[in-house]
């Protein structure tokens, strides 16, 4: 009998077997809930990134395996050096196994031919592909180039989704590695001045023997690479210009790098040869020094200031590279100290023209191993007193004019700052 309107089930049978269900109900209910919930987003999760997986994985498959020859330019250029395709040089470099240089064009492939013969294949990247509009012209002209001394297009790739250009590979690297190799080998003094004359020969026959004549505009010892022999050659020519003998200059867009740039031509876009030979006496300085262009330590200085303060003090000795361990001619030293110079000029009028570069720097290698004169430490101080006494007649104004001069337009012009452009 109930005494009032309470329910007790306390005791009650029925709700001991069934608390389960009726006894913790809301606690039942919120657990459903929340499966409910849970479980399909953990699907809807999983799902997705599966499909992004599936696509990524995809994608690379795809891109592997893509039909490049669907990209391949219908009209070739009509010259005489090959034309690759994508998959020919998917062969010759083993699927791009092996990076042998990299730079803002692209990336540079060792890649070997059916023959045998290795060839450096340089791809330009994706993203400078729309960009490249000068590099057919570009191929058009290198085809046309053949020098001893100038590196030799083997054909190209013209494709939109791949611009390359084949190259003979050259074994030795480039002479800014050989410079920079430590202790472990150093170039003689005749290596040296044999791979300044190489080079020299071969930009003189870009601006000489060339119709229209060819201005390299990024000369630097990176771009002279050098052969099993140690033959030097110019390579990359990738921002070169050319022009006609009716016009003394190109008005365009100072490029080049660091440290070799014409400071002329960096302040008027006014392109002409003398562009290249201001980098050709960097060039020299690094032969003579060992050192980069742009000195970083302790202070920065730009290598053609670093050796006009060493020699204003009256040492020469100082800027020789210290590999050599003295074994130079004094001679050729001071020789090519001064040609060096001469290129370095501010204005490009006071430059010589590589055709007199190339004579002077043939006159300073020895004919024979007999005529070599290696420096001593009595000739060293004679070259260093008599410096020192041509500085010091030249800051007080004594002296012979003519003498003083010279020395001044060669060791003691104006420093230059270097202008804020970096190149490739």
């Amino acid at each position: 009998m109930l005494c009032n309107g309470d329910t007790r089930l306390e005791g009650n049978p029925v709700c001991s077997k069934v608390k389960d269900t009726y006894c913790s109900n809301k606690k039942n209910t919120k657990s459903t809930m929340l499966i409910a919930v849970i479980v399909p987003v953990v699907l809807v999760s999983l799902l997705v990134v599966m499909c992004i997986l599936w696509k990524l994985c995809w994608k690379g498959k795809s891109g592997d395996n893509e039909d490049y020859a669907m990209y391949e330019e219908e009209t070739p250029l009509h010259i005489d050096i090959k034309r690759f395709t994508y998959a020919d040089l998917k062969h010759i470099t083993n699927d791009f196994k092996q990076i042998v240089g990299k730079g803002g064009f692209g990336t540079v492939y060792h890649g070997t031919m059916e023959n045998g013969d290795e060839v450096a294949v340089k791809v330009l990247m994706e993203t400078s592909i729309a960009e490249s509009t000068d590099f057919l012209p570009e191929v058009q002209t290198l085809s046309k180039v053949h020098h001893k001394n100038l590196v030799t297009l083997q054909g190209y790739c013209q494709n939109t989704k791949c611009l390359a250009l084949v190259y003979d590979f050259m074994p030795r690297g480039n002479l800014q590695q050989l410079l920079r190799e430590g202790d472990d080998y150093s170039l003689t003094w005749e290596q040296r001045l044999h791979i300044a004359l190489d080079s020299a020969q071969g930009l003189e026959y870009l601006h000489e023997s060339c119709t229209p004549s060819i201005v390299h505009r990024d000369v630097k010892t990176a771009n002279i690479l050098l052969d099993k022999n140690l033959v030097g050659i110019i390579a990359d020519f990738g921002l070169s210009r050319a022009f006609n003998d009716a016009h003394t200059h190109i008005s365009t867009v100072a490029a080049g790098t660091l440290g070799y740039l014409d400071p002329e031509y960096h302040a008027t876009f006014q392109l002409t040869i003398k562009t290249d030979v201001y980098s050709f006496g960097i060039v020299l300085l690094e032969i003579i020094t060992g050192k980069p262009p742009v000195l970083m330590d302790p202070h920065t200085y730009h290598l053609p200031n670093w050796v006009r303060q060493k020699i204003a003090k009256g040492s020469i000795q100082d800027i020789v590279d210290k590999r050599l361990l003295d074994q130079y001619d004094a001679n050729s030293l001071q020789s090519v100290v001064d040609l060096a110079m001469n290129c370095v000029e501010s204005a490009a009028i006071d430059r010589p023209s590589m055709t007199e570069v190339v004579s002077r720097l043939k006159v300073l290698l020895p004919t024979t191993p007999s005529q070599k004169q290696y420096a001593s430490p009595s000739s060293t101080k004679s070259m260093n007193d008599e410096m020192r006494k041509q500085f010091q007649l030249l800051i007080s104004g004594e002296g012979n004019y003519e003498s003083s001069s010279s020395f001044q337009s060669r060791y003691t012009s104006r420093m230059t700052e270097l202008p804020p452009l970096s190149g490739r």
